[in-house]
């Protein structure tokens, strides 16, 4: 063999060599990739699993109470609920009670309550039956859906107020700054006031009971609440209650305590009627700009029947039904809200409200619900009497106007 050929050779083992490398180079990258795939796979399908179950969630919550209690809305403390439901039914020794409240997961508890012992009358809500009584809430009292809701674990809720617009001007390169005028803030508070219920049991129905007696109790403080809070939301005068909207007015119980002023209240235009469409479309356009954009109507069922029957120029009705369930119907393209604590049409009065109410209006919750075992006062029933600490007030008085009816109109702010 000569040296040509030998060298052929050589050049050749080293070729296949290097082949033989990089097929196992990129086989290796091959099994490689398919694992990251499969890793990502898995991972993805975890994701997709949780998201259905939020969605889940979601659609159990808009649609109803589900059967089961869904897990991220169970119970922190079962052992404290489970006690506190004996308690409820027959009145067991209050000391299970307080060892299951001590025994059960107390951080997760005294994050928004105290410990109740016999001395300070009752017992605490476990924190799951406060988050049933506030979603039973929501239907039956309209205000809590529109105000911007908070909730406290202090006596109170306060926030401040930029009353003036800081000062400013265009200078030139090397021209003075001079001071520009600053804006003055004012604390605003809003105060609790206590609102309670009563509901009462038979000693017997509640012994003999086989349907969920908590539920019950709930559904009895759910309704209860909600027609105390629902008028004084509108026009409670803020003693030992929340202040109502309707007080914010110049000459109303209120119409002092906000320091940016009183509520826009603009004249129906007729002496003991609405006027006519074109009254409701200035009033509409009275408000800024800025709080129309998630503005809203709230009458009563009257006001919205005789708002229903109003044509334009052009004799096409002003109300919009809407056919989606859930949803309202609209008046100048803005949703509409009965709420039937508003006043009826009649002189002086002040039937329409529309505005930003998520600005406008705040509603304060201080955290839990305390409540009584009585079963001496009243045999041979039983009477639960629970107890709830809710403020409420004006927020921003721009961003609702008020319609009162009559002929001249009343200055706001």
């Amino acid at each position: 063999m000569n040296a040509l050929t030998r060298h052929r050779g050589i050049v050749a083992i080293h070729a296949n060599s290097r082949n033989t490398d990089l097929a196992t180079v990129l086989a290796e990258m091959n099994s490689d990739l398919s694992a990251f795939r499969a890793r990502q796979d898995g991972t993805l399908a975890e994701h997709r699993e949780m998201l259905d179950d939020i969605n889940t969630r979601i659609a159990q919550m808009q649609t109803g109470p589900a059967t089961a209690q869904p897990s991220a809305m169970r119970s922190p403390d079962p052992a404290y609920t489970a006690s506190f439901g004996g308690w409820i039914r027959d009145g067991r020794d209050e000391s299970e009670v307080r060892d299951a409240q001590r025994n059960g997961l107390r951080a997760s508890i005294q994050a928004s309550m105290s410990v109740g012992t016999p001395n300070s009358g009752g017992y605490l809500a476990p924190v799951e039956w406060d988050r049933q009584i506030i979603a039973a809430l929501e239907p039956l009292s309209p205000m809590r859906r529109l105000a911007r809701v908070v909730s406290t674990t202090v006596g109170g809720y306060s926030t401040l107020w930029n009353g003036k617009g800081w000062g400013s001007g265009w200078v030139g390169e090397t021209a003075a700054r001079p001071q520009t005028e600053s804006g003055t803030i004012e604390p605003i508070e809003f105060t609790h006031g206590e609102i309670y219920a009563n509901p009462a049991i038979t000693q017997r129905l509640l012994d003999d009971a086989d349907y969920n007696v908590a539920n019950f109790i709930t559904d009895e403080l759910a309704e209860e609440f909600a027609k105390q809070e629902g008028v004084s939301f509108i026009a409670g005068n803020g003693i030992n209650k929340p202040r109502g909207l309707l007080t914010y007015v110049p000459g109303g119980t209120s119409a002092t305590v906000h320091p940016g002023g009183t509520l826009d209240v603009m004249a129906s235009g007729a002496a003991a009627a609405l006027g006519n469409a074109d009254s409701l479309i200035d009033f509409v356009y009275g408000l800024p700009a800025p709080y129309r954009r998630n503005a809203r109507w709230l009458m009563n069922s009257t006001t919205a029947a005789t708002i229903a029957k109003m044509k334009d120029g052009q004799d096409n009705y002003l109300w919009r039904e809407t056919y989606v369930a859930g949803q309202p119907a609209t008046l100048l393209g803005y949703p509409v809200e009965i709420d039937e604590n508003m006043p009826d049409i009649a002189a002086d009065a002040l039937p329409i409200a529309f505005g930003d109410f998520q600005a406008g209006y705040v509603i304060n919750d201080r955290i839990g619900v305390r409540m009584l075992r009585d079963p001496y006062t009243n045999k041979p029933f039983v009477h639960f009497y629970a107890t709830k600490r809710v403020g409420g007030g004006v927020r921003d008085p721009r961003a609702i106007r008020l319609m009162r009816i009559g002929v001249a109109s009343e200055g706001g702010n």
